[in-house]
Order: structure tokens, then C-alpha cells, then sequence
């Protein structure tokens, strides 16, 4: 189902599900992040449903909570599987800095979040770039089929997109995703490009998903 008008990049709040016949395969990218055949075959298999909290407050450590810092964006996710495959959670605050996270699927990895333009989002992944320079993207799928007029600019200074940022602190490999809204088929749905990078190895891939409903 495609998304409601009133949910942008400001506001995710609700249960999305991920459309397999619409996004790229993950297999590939779960096998240059080391997971193993079996649990990329199960989770091949698997239906994922996002829940999502967005809303404003106290950053997370290391960052300081203290009364004259400003609340920041937080968007907490709940991944729901199916077929018997542990869910795992995303829990980022919009500040960009690091933070460590452990779960059972990708060991210990250290992530960090912004918001980020349009334009912003083209400058990271050209020529030059920060991301093709620190060999996080080979090239700027990450920036590609977005839309960006007017009606998806719903961060607080205008952006389009959410940035993520991923380093395994035990594997070796970084992820790069960028989230929003894309013209799929005619329908506007929420989106992630993916790249997944190790050494001289990127995998690309697309994730759509389908709006369900808003959180009871």
C-alpha cells in the first residue's frame, strides 16, 4: 500500500512492511556482513514489519542529556519477523554521533544518524565525496530516484532524508543508508537505498515497503 501524504521524512510513526516483490534481494549483503547460509536463507523467507516511534527527546549516551541540551529527533524501530527468526531494533537519534549497539544478527557495530538535504546527500556520494573517499559507496545510488519537492521536506531545516551511518566493529564492514520517499510504479512509498562495503566489495541494494497502519 502506498504511503499516507501526511507521513514524510518527519514523520515515519506506524507499521510498514517490507515488500519483497517491490525491493532487491539482501542475501548478498548479509553474506559480505558475514552472516551465515542458513540464517540468510531463513531470513530470505522472512516478512519483516517495522514499528516505529518517532518523536523528539533526550539524546542517548555518550551524548550528554543535560538541561541546556536541545531534544533531538529519536526514532526507535521494533523489526517484527516471521517464521521464526528473532526481530532486532533500531534505535537512532539524529544528532550523528556514534553510538555501540549489539544484536544477535550483526554483532557489535557502532552507528550514527542525521538528518540530510537533498543536495547534501549528492555531495556526500560524488566524486570526491566523503563516502567515495572513505570507500563507504563506490558510486551515488544512495542519492538516486528520491523525491524531493516541497511536500517531502519534513526535517526541521527542510531535508528530505535520513542519513545512517554503520561501522562493524568486529567484521569489517560499513553500511550506508539513506531513507525517504520514491515514485515506485506511480505510488509514493517509504524507501531505503543500502550499500554495504567491505575492502574493495559494495553491495547496492533497494528496500520498499508498504504502509499498513498507524501504531495502536
Amino acid at each position: 500500500m502506498a504511503a499516507p501524504a501526511n507521513k514524510t521524512i518527519g514523520d515515519l510513526n506506524g507499521k510498514w512492511v517490507l515488500n519483497k516483490n517491490l525491493s532487491d534481494s539482501v542475501e548478498p549483503a548479509l553474506a559480505l556482513q558475514g552472516v551465515g547460509w542458513l540464517i540468510r536463507k531463513t531470513i530470505n523467507n522472512t516478512t519483516v514489519t517495522l514499528h516505529v516511534k518517532q518523536y523528539q527527546g533526550p539524546p542517548t549516551p555518550p551524548a550528554v542529556a543535560a538541561d541546556d541540551v536541545p531534544p533531538v529527533t529519536r526514532i526507535d524501530i521494533d523489526q517484527i519477523a516471521t517464521a521464526g527468526v528473532k526481530g532486532t531494533t533500531e534505535n537512532r537519534c539524529l544528532d550523528f554521533v556514534f553510538r555501540e549497539h549489539s544484536d544477535w544478527l550483526f554483532g557489535r557495530v557502532q552507528g550514527r544518524s542525521r538528518w540530510i538535504s537533498s543536495a547534501e546527500l549528492k555531495a556526500l556520494v560524488s566524486a570526491g565525496g566523503e563516502a567515495i573517499e572513505k570507500k563507504w559507496a563506490q558510486d551515488d545510488f544512495v542519492a538516486r530516484d528520491w523525491l524531493d519537492g516541497d511536500a517531502e521536506k519534513g526535517g526541521p531545516e527542510g531535508e528530505t532524508h535520513v542519513l545512517n551511518h554503520v561501522e562493524s566493529l568486529d567484521n569489517g564492514w560499513t553500511a550506508l543508508q539513506v531513507w525517504g520517499f520514491q515514485d515506485v510504479g506511480g505510488e509514493r512509498r517509504y524507501a531505503r537505498n543500502i550499500v554495504v562495503a567491505k575492502g574493495d566489495t559494495y553491495v547496492a541494494f533497494r528496500m520498499i515497503y508498504d504502509w499498513v497502519s498507524e501504531l495502536e
